[in-house]
């Protein structure tokens, strides 16, 4: 039973179901939770609110002597498991909901309408939970977006993927909610584009980009509209598309002059550009996207980049990783569009020696623990790795174990063989300077 009471009456142990008052003003990025602390009751007093609807199904109810609170006639929805399947199902109904709400934020923003602060942020609340439930059932369906439906599923995607993000990285709830909200309203100042250069077919002229590349400045214009946006939000709407090597824009900042959340940003939302149907490309696969953006030298941070890859749970073919077990990997393909990490174990750091190759498939709760950096082959006696690399990759059943002994110490490498990371043919046609947002 849902119950609307103050806050003189909450305990620890009791589940909130609603806070009342605007989702930004208080100091939580969920609305719905279960108190744990008499600390936690304490942040919501500092926060000015005075009702909060608790759910007496799923946590503790007010004690017998207190006055009756009001009843809230509202259904308790079933509490429905937090399985893959289950999730998946929830996270649909998600993304028809949310694409509904952002499209009539965003066609409001094309007419001058202000930003409902409330509104967005409660689709980054219903976006967080369900990426706290799964972090990869939302996240696998919103990239199955039509092309028709990516001005809008573009922006739930990225909000999804930085929330996902900024938990990996340990970032304070307060800031995974700020994330959020960015990664939502990002590409807000498309709304100002004409439709006829977001949507054309084919590369855009000198004169089409120029306009393009006004959209930061302009999402910018439409949030200062609004009430009570965060400086990270218009921080990433602003920047999201700079570099780390200065060449991108609006004021080709580079380096440590791009904040922590536009860098994050910047990753997201090209990783969701790219595994996304556009007017002028079909969609990659996960894979192909994160290779592909490995080998962007200069576009993104290389060490967030990779924290990156462990939050998704997709790491780029030909990379080579440590494990927990402390032995080395390499990634292979996985072969088909949306299967799990799965990558050849050969060598153990810990005896300083090969062992045999050996494929393992990681589960994708698995993956982003199991994979705890990148390493340089060179480091451990790869004195031949493209020759090396080229053979791991191989799809053959069992790997020579004599032929990669000799590879790695370079006693009879092959003369002259030179292997770049394998790549598709679509994935090494197509370079950053081109569309990507």
């Amino acid at each position: 039973m849902l119950r609307r009471v103050p806050l003189s009456l909450l305990r620890p142990g009791m589940f909130l179901h609603a806070i009342e008052g605007s989702w930004l003003s208080h100091p939580f990025w969920r609305r719905r939770f279960l108190l744990r602390s008499d600390g936690e009751i304490a942040a919501l007093r500092d926060a000015g609110i005075a009702f909060v609807t608790i759910d007496t199904a799923r946590g503790l109810a007010p004690i017998d002597d207190e006055p009756e609170p009001i009843i809230i006639t509202e259904p308790v929805v079933a509490n429905i498991p937090t399985g893959i399947t289950a999730e998946r199902e929830r996270a649909a109904d998600i993304v028809v909901r949310t694409r509904e709400i952002i499209r009539g934020v965003f066609e409001g923003a094309r007419t001058g309408k202000a930003i409902d602060s409330d509104q967005v942020s409660a689709v980054v609340d219903e976006i967080s939970e369900s990426v706290q439930r799964n972090a990869y059932a939302l996240i696998g369906i919103v990239r199955l977006k039509s092309k028709d439906d990516y001005s809008y599923l573009h922006s739930v995607a990225v909000c999804a993927l930085m929330v996902n993000f900024a938990r990996h990285l340990g970032l304070a709830d307060d800031m995974v909610r700020e994330l959020g909200l960015a990664g939502l309203l990002h590409d807000i100042g498309k709304m100002d584009v004409p439709s006829e250069i977001l949507n054309k077919p084919g590369r855009l002229t000198d004169e089409e980009f120029a306009i393009a590349r006004l959209h930061p400045e302009r999402g910018c214009a439409i949030l200062g509209r609004a009430d009570a946006i965060p400086a990270t939000v218009m921080d990433v709407c602003r920047h999201h598309h700079e570099k780390i090597d200065g060449t991108g824009y609006p004021f080709e900042l580079k380096g440590n002059e791009i904040s922590l959340a536009a860098r994050m940003g910047a990753i997201c939302d090209v990783y969701d550009a790219l595994t996304s149907d556009r007017a002028y490309k079909e969609s990659w696969s996960p894979i192909e996207a994160v290779t592909a953006m490995h080998g962007w030298n200069g576009q993104f941070d290389r060490d967030l980049l990779f924290t990156f890859y462990q939050s998704i749970a997709v790491f780029p073919v030909g990379m080579v990783v440590r494990l927990r077990s402390q032995r080395l990997a390499i990634v292979l393909s996985n072969g088909r569009r949306a299967s799990r990490p799965r990558l050849r174990v050969f060598y153990d750091t810990a005896a300083n020696s090969l062992v045999d190759p050996r494929d393992i498939v990681l589960a994708d709760d698995d993956a982003c623990k199991t994979v705890i950096r990148q390493e340089n082959p060179s480091d451990w006696g790869a004195h031949d790795w493209p020759a090396l690399c080229a053979h791991m990759l191989q799809e053959s059943e069992k790997l020579d174990r004599e032929l990669v002994e000799r590879l790695w110490t370079g006693v009879e490498a092959s003369p002259g063989e030179t292997v770049e990371m394998p790549a598709s043919d679509r994935v090494s046609r197509w370079r950053p300077s081109q569309r990507l947002d």
